[in-house]
């Protein structure tokens, strides 16, 4: 139910310490499934097991101890909620405690309890002195103060007392949002006779149902929910914090690995470049500029090649802004946090979290990028949709917004309609929506206007360039960035468009001396040759202009009507047109709507050259139409 809280603890520590002992004695439940698991008395996967407390639903995952399988304990961490922090009492801390709790140190998990087990094996001066030893080791981490219990899962001491520390961890740790959109990492994939695929995974945001589609990510496949299950039992709906098996209906078993992700269709894509802040561990070597490291985030796991930005290394301890640039897609989101491990020697060296997940390319030197990242990492969302739009000076769909920030398509409309009111950015479109800086339009309305300028000065008897060359001189920008700068000229009374031209507004043409006798000798030669036109080049060779300005002056009396173009180098002027008309119009009156070709010849004086194309004009100019060898006057 949604009302009951889910939450997930996550128990690490070293290599028989009793993590999985204790998780039984807790849940009922042993969370070591694999034979070789319980063969060789070590948890190599994960293991996963159950527990309500009243209103709370306790998912646990169990995560190996031995230094092998660490990176198997990556893959259940990064949706741990309550971290259980077990200390075997005779051992105390060993190095895969250590390496635990670094992990869950750099994974910004909030709170936790430590079991100290085996404490029936001790004596009571040997369990104070391991308790000293813990609150040293955890000082000034989340652990600082925190519940300190020791256990026996042999005896069951001290385990009512545990289950109530973790009830209070658990009331304490906020939930997760289902408002969210669905992810949910995946580490685990199995096929079951009767179902066939099965995932799971922590469901770490949102919801899903039996029956939605759902995407599978790097793949892009999609897929749909034919089952749910959690804590063994089917649910029809899964909730953000609950430990969740998919039954996925339209993708096979075999297609599908650790470190894929579900999520809602067709919002997120997956990435190969990230920027984030990463830090080191205190242990760890210095880390220098494009270095190579084991990458972990969520169950998925890549090589990644580290850019740091503004410097050439990291010592241990310190943090730095950096681009991480991936062998393997991976699904990421701005907050969510990563883990490092070193190439070679395989160990834990640091970690980090997401700032931007689709990142460009930046110069290492380039002051600009650092800035932009402490943007979109400051959290103000207003700024980072700007700063987003900013670095996107074509223009920023729904879509690629949606895919960068996981935030709702609401929220995103609040913030552009924000924006756009105060003048910083421009929505292009409102379905689906597109924004651009505000300055990016006022540049693109710039470069138009000189583009409009340049063609008037290089064709001045044209009236203006058709839009699609002039969005090209314009460097061809998107459709609505390109429509709303017209618009800005248009309103602006700079530009002027006719049809599909567009000029500088108010602009005529002027002709010089020779320009305007050429054009007047056109108009007189085919006005006094009726229907019988003589040829255009023959006319345009006469003339006291160069072919090219003739041609252009053929134009204007084209685009005056004074001249209409039949067919190919075919002209007549509007008079002898007009005529022609006349003459059928009056046929039709006399001898009915039937007129064959000899008739129409007749009728206008002239031979069959210009009567077909005549009769084909007219078709299409609708007075008549072609019937047989006929023609019917309309």
């Amino acid at each position: 139910m949604a009302s009951e809280k889910h939450v997930i603890v996550g128990t690490a520590g070293h290599i028989d310490h009793g993590k999985s002992a204790l998780v039984e004695a807790l849940t009922g439940t042993n969370p070591d499934r694999l034979e070789e698991e319980k063969r060789r008395g070590i948890t190599i996967d994960l293991g996963f097991a159950f527990l309500r407390i009243g209103d709370v639903r306790f998912g646990f995952v169990d995560v190996p101890g031995h230094e092998r399988f660490v990176r198997n304990m990556l893959a259940g961490a990064g949706g741990i909620d309550v971290l259980l922090l077990v200390i075997s009492a005779d051992e105390s801390i060993m190095p895969q405690t250590r390496e635990h709790f670094d992990i869950c140190r750099l994974l910004g998990i909030p709170r936790g309890v430590v079991a100290l087990t085996k404490s029936d094996l001790v004596e009571p001066e040997m369990l104070d002195l391991v308790r000293l030893e813990i609150d040293e080791f955890v000082r000034g981490s989340f652990l600082a103060g925190a519940p300190i219990i020791p256990v026996s899962s042999r005896t069951g001491a001290g385990l009512d007392a545990l289950k109530q520390e973790l009830l209070n961890a658990a009331l304490a740790t906020a939930a997760k949002d289902i408002t969210r959109h669905f992810r949910l990492p995946i580490d685990r994939s199995f096929a079951t006779k009767g179902f066939g695929t099965v995932v799971t995974g922590t469901l770490i945001s949102g919801t899903v149902r039996v029956k939605d589609e759902i995407e599978l990510h790097p793949l892009g496949r999609v897929a749909r929910v034919r089952g749910l299950h959690s804590g063994g039992e089917p649910i029809e709906q899964a909730f953000a914090g609950q430990r969740t098996a998919v039954n996925l209906a339209g993708v096979e078993h075999h297609e599908v690995r650790r470190g894929m992700v579900l999520s809602a269709p067709g919002v997120f894509h997956p990435t190969r470049r990230i920027d984030a802040r990463i830090s080191l561990l205190p242990s760890a070597r210095p880390l220098r500029n494009r270095a190579q490291v084991h990458f972990h985030q969520g169950s998925a796991e890549a090589i990644a090649e580290v850019i740091l930005l503004g410097r050439s290394e990291i010592s241990p301890g310190e943090e730095a802004l950096a681009q991480l640039r991936l062998d393997a897609g991976v699904l990421a989101l701005p907050g969510d946090r990563f883990i490092l491990r070193q190439f070679s020697p395989v160990i834990t060296i640091g970690g980090g979290v997401v700032i931007d997940s689709a990142a460009r390319r930046h110069r290492r030197s380039d002051p600009s990028a650092a800035a932009f990242l402490q943007t979109l990492e400051g959290g103000d969302r207003l700024e980072s949709i700007a700063a987003l739009a900013n670095a996107s000076p074509r223009g920023l769909a729904m879509q690629e917004l949606l895919a960068r920030t996981g935030w709702l398509e609401p929220e995103i409309r609040e913030l552009a309609g924000r924006l756009s009111a105060a003048k910083r950015l421009r929505i292009l479109s409102e379905q689906p929506l597109i924004v651009a800086p505000e300055q990016s339009v006022q540049n693109c309305a710039a470069t138009i206007r000189t583009a409009v300028d340049d063609f008037h000065r290089g064709n001045p008897l044209l009236p203006g360039i058709p839009k699609q060359e002039l969005r090209g001189r314009a460097g061809n920008p998107r459709p609505e960035l390109f429509q709303a700068a017209m618009d800005d000229l248009i309103r602006g009374g700079i530009v002027s468009t006719t049809g599909d031209l567009v000029q500088r507004a108010g602009r005529s043409i002027s002709l010089s001396p020779d320009e305007a006798r050429a054009k007047e000798t056109i108009e007189k030669a085919f006005a006094q040759s009726g229907l019988a036109v003589p040829n255009v080049s023959a006319v345009l060779e006469k003339l006291p202009v160069e072919p090219v300005r003739a041609r252009k002056i053929l134009q204007i009396l084209l685009r005056e009507n004074v001249l209409i173009k039949v067919a190919e180098d075919l002209f007549f002027h509007r008079d002898a047109i007009a005529h022609l008309r006349e003459l059928i119009a009056g046929y039709r009156k006399e001898r009915g709507e039937r007129l064959p070709i000899t008739a129409f010849k007749d009728l206008a004086g002239i031979s069959r050259k210009y009567a077909i194309p005549l009769l084909e004009y007219l078709d299409r100019e609708h007075v008549t139409r072609r019937a047989g060898d006929e023609r019917v006057i309309l």
